[in-house]
């Protein structure tokens, strides 16, 4: 393990909670999200135990409005899309409940409410997709009783499903979508209890899975998160937590796996990009560690504070504190703001 004593973000800490009453119950990450609205508000969105969805105004330091009971059972999982045909933002929210339910968040309005989309088995992660002007909310699949497998399906605004994709016989725990400006094509990126993988939306086939052909277990887990990243040669990277404590960088466009880093001995949770090249990481042993892209070596500064594991983390950029970092951890009702005080 490189450790780099003269960091960067030597002296990012923290900075102030920004709630009191939120909820985070599952270790799947976006227990929150954060965006700047179509109306310049910065918002940060957030569900309680009370079943409300809130948004919280970050430049005000106040909360905007708060949608009771908005579902039957507790929320735990958001995502966010700028619909800027119609001039809106759009949030997803998925519960308990089992149901997925769609709203226009500059006026609260609940726009779709996806009801019965499981047979069996739990939904544990929804995102949008934006392709040719079209707007889609895709659900993650489940393995259920007898190993029967709920595939991912495709939703257009209308509720009508579109179409199914069958990814594994793994419950799929995380689902995200990557545009590729240089290939003009949309990619479903899904995390499970087995491995990455990623499918190719319009030709609706599997793109590619992500396998750590040296390691002789299922490392990845209920908490797999990635994000994508470009660096500086043009090359398209697709970056994963997974439980055994190790960061897994992957040429997306091809499969191979560039390089891992073992980061701790402990699981790891969210991912969240910095300045382009610092990786803050999530991890089982309460804090959040940073690895420098560059020359994949550990900052020699943790951020402590969390009590429990630490799920999800989020960029800001703040008009006076700049790049900042938003985090959560299991069961914490409150919200942390980091800020770089360098």
């Amino acid at each position: 393990m490189n450790l780099d004593k003269n960091p960067t973000f030597k002296n990012f800490k923290f900075y102030k909670d920004l709630t009191i009453d939120s909820y985070c119950n599952l270790d799947l990450g976006n227990s929150f999200i954060v965006f700047n609205s179509i109306d310049d508000i910065l918002y940060l969105i957030y569900s309680n135990e009370k079943k409300s969805i809130i948004s919280y105004n970050i430049i005000d330091n106040k909360k905007a409005i708060e949608i009771k009971n908005s579902h039957n059972e507790k929320i735990f999982n958001f995502s966010h899309i700028l619909d800027t045909k119609n001039g809106r933002d759009l949030i997803i929210s998925i519960s308990y409940d089992q149901n997925i339910k769609l709203w226009n968040i500059n006026n609260f309005q609940c726009l779709l409410n996806l009801t019965n989309i499981n047979k069996g088995g739990w939904i544990y992660a929804a995102c949008f997709l934006h392709n040719n002007d079209n707007l889609f909310i895709i659900t993650s699949n489940s393995n259920y009783f007898d190993n029967n497998i709920e595939p991912m399906k495709i939703y257009d605004f209308n509720g009508n499903k579109i179409s199914e994709i069958k990814d594994s016989n793994y419950n799929t725990y995380f689902v995200n979508t990557y545009y590729d400006a240089k290939y003009n094509k949309n990619f479903i990126i899904v995390g499970n209890a087995g491995y990455m993988s990623s499918y190719d939306f319009n030709m609706n086939k599997i793109y590619h899975q992500y396998i750590d052909q040296d390691n002789d277990i299922d490392y990845a887990c209920t908490h797999d998160n990635a994000i994508m990243n470009t660096d500086n040669e043009g090359i398209t990277k697709l970056i994963e937590s997974s439980i055994d404590g190790y960061i897994r960088i992957w040429n997306f466009h091809t499969g191979k796996l560039f390089n891992k880093v073992k980061i701790c001995n402990s699981s790891l949770y969210g991912l969240c990009l910095i300045n382009e090249e610092y990786l803050f990481i999530g991890c089982e042993d309460k804090t959040i560690k940073i690895l420098k892209l560059s020359n994949e070596t550990i900052m020699d500064h943790n951020l402590i504070g969390h009590k429990r594991e630490v799920i999800t983390l989020k960029k800001i950029m703040h008009p006076e504190l700049k790049e900042c970092l938003l985090s959560q951890g299991l069961h914490d009702d409150q919200i942390k703001l980091w800020i770089n005080s360098d």
